[in-house]
């Protein structure tokens, strides 16, 4: 493709003078896009992002060695001529990179159904259950989300929940063409705020919740919940469909963001009684370790649903779930067969276990905000037949602020804690933890040693593996041991180092070494 057609569909916001009358960039061909100079092939279109640990305009001269056709930049570098290089400025590559990609791949988001679940918590939970409804109305259906890319029996892993703009246009292309009509993404705060999705019009978009979360990168509450918005505000087509949980206290914004583009509105609710205020609502529920039995009121009728992923929590992603599918209009008897042949969700209150018996109940876990390490060990807590040992952590470079409202959500259900490390990142484990024991004030601090002879006791331990073999080394038959934090992760970030660690391989090997002693 011309590097003009690309250049053409760059709003007039993002355009800097100049290159509409360079006739050698024009013409130019553009064979790909890259912004990671080390993977650069001949004829690619180079961008230069701005990162939080690097820029790439440093990198300019190394794509340009590597073959690359013309690159966006927002600063031409003194070394590198932009006359006598092929180098178009933006105001913003970052945000150039989501029409040009759009434009590349030949808009695929015109050609799907587009599926967008955003909240703090409980989208990727929502997006298999959503998945799993499709399949059985025979729907191909491709998601795009924090733990992977799928679609049409291919899985590539994801770095972010909501990949960068050209991952996401590149992706629904190659979907597009395996004959995929549905693509469900989860999209996050910054996929919102970095206008990851330009490009993408949904025709339905969703609400699980809001609570404190990414507040390093909005710095408040309300600009956190303003970015989600536009999920609602910019990005959901005319005619489409909002689905919100109108137990949040942010529902109101997020109904009246929908009202603007005319969207019909399917509100879902398990708290509200009143068909005129919710048109999903729970009935009952009764939940377990081996899932949840709920009977759900929807416009057609009362459902009876067998939920297999555990967790109380897990009624509102259902909800939401069954939310999407009325806006889709599946038949309800298709909506229980799809909720109830959802598979594990992987790192989502998912059990490890051996052939042993007499073994604690082990539970891993993605939660890792306030609200979700609320919600999770609220639900666990009456599971238990007797004591729960919690193990968790807070990432490094991340909000500080929430680290005690864990610690304080962990302590309140809890009756032994391992206060850990999670990513630590570029800071100290042992500087985070400090941050983090302010919260643990209610519960009496001891030496890992002690932690098992002590009543509502918490020790601090830094390594993450000595961590969960002490956990689950005092745990006794009866006990539950929940791991949070991390769930399907398997890696560690420490320094610049990304080292393997998957809770899951740790918690079975504990296992396997307290049953062998």
């Amino acid at each position: 493709m011309l590097l003009a057609s690309l250049l053409e569909a760059l709003p007039s916001k993002l355009q800097l003078n100049g290159w509409k009358s360079r006739a050698a960039i024009r013409e130019l061909e553009i064979r790909g896009i890259s912004y990671d100079s080390r993977r650069v092939e001949a004829g690619d279109l180079f961008f230069a992002l701005r990162g939080a640990a690097s820029d790439g305009h440093d990198f300019l001269a190394a794509a340009f060695e590597r073959g690359a056709a013309a690159a966006i930049v927002e600063t031409a570098p003194a070394d590198l001529d932009a006359a006598d290089r092929p180098i178009v400025a933006v105001r913003d590559s970052r945000r150039a990179l989501a029409p040009i990609s759009a434009q590349f791949f030949g808009h695929p988001a015109s050609e799907l159904t587009l599926i967008g679940i955003t909240g703090t918590n409980g989208k990727t939970s929502t997006t298999y259950l959503v998945e799993s409804i499709l399949e059985r109305s025979g729907h191909a259906s491709g998601v795009i989300g924090t733990l992977d890319i799928r679609y049409a029996g291919a899985k590539q892993p994801a770095v972010n929940t909501t990949p960068e703009s050209y991952e996401i246009q590149r992706s629904l292309r190659a979907m597009r063409d395996c004959g995929v009509t549905y693509a469900v993404m989860e999209v996050s705060s910054h996929g919102l705020a970095l206008e990851r999705v330009w490009g993408c019009q949904f025709s339905i978009a969703a609400l699980t919740n809001i609570s404190q979360d990414h507040l390093d990168f909005h710095e408040s509450m309300d600009a956190y919940r303003d970015a989600k918005l536009r999920l609602f505000d910019t990005y959901l087509r005319a005619g489409g469909s909002a689905v919100v949980n109108i137990d949040d206290a942010n529902a109101d914004a997020f109904m009246r963001a929908a009202g603007q583009s005319g969207a019909k509105l399917v509100r879902v609710s398990r708290k509200c009684t009143s068909e005129s205020a919710a048109d999903v609502r729970l009935e009952r529920a009764q939940v377990a370790l081996n899932g949840t039995d709920a009977r759900i009121a929807l416009p057609s009728g009362a459902l009876d649903l067998k939920i297999p992923i555990v967790g109380d929590f897990n009624l509102e992603n259902a909800l939401v779930a069954c939310g999407i599918a009325v806006a889709l209009e599946i038949e309800p008897e298709i909506i229980a067969q799809g909720i109830e042949n959802c598979p594990q969700v992987p790192g989502r209150v998912e059990r490890v276990q051996t052939t042993r018996e007499a073994e604690p109940v082990v539970i891993v876990d993605y939660a890792h905000t306030p609200d979700a390490v609320e919600k999770l060990l609220a639900t666990l807590r009456p599971l238990a037949k007797e004591r729960l040992v919690a193990v968790f952590g807070c990432g490094g470079d991340r909000d500080r602020g929430k680290r005690p409202r864990m610690a304080e959500a962990v302590a309140r259900w809890s009756d032994r804690v391992v206060a850990t490390s999670d990513n630590p990142r570029s800071e100290d484990p042992l500087q985070i933890l400090e941050d983090v024991e302010p919260g643990l004030a209610a519960l009496q601090r001891v030496e890992a040693d002690a932690l098992d002879a002590t009543d509502a006791s918490y020790a601090m331990i830094s390594d993450r593996r000595q961590a969960i073999q002490t956990a689950i080394g005092i745990a006794r038959p009866g006990d539950m041991v929940v791991i949070a934090g991390k769930g399907h992760e398997d890696y560690q970030i420490v320094g610049p180092d990304r080292l393997h660690f998957d809770d899951r391989e740790e918690a079975r090997d504990a296992l396997l070494a307290r049953s062998s002693r």
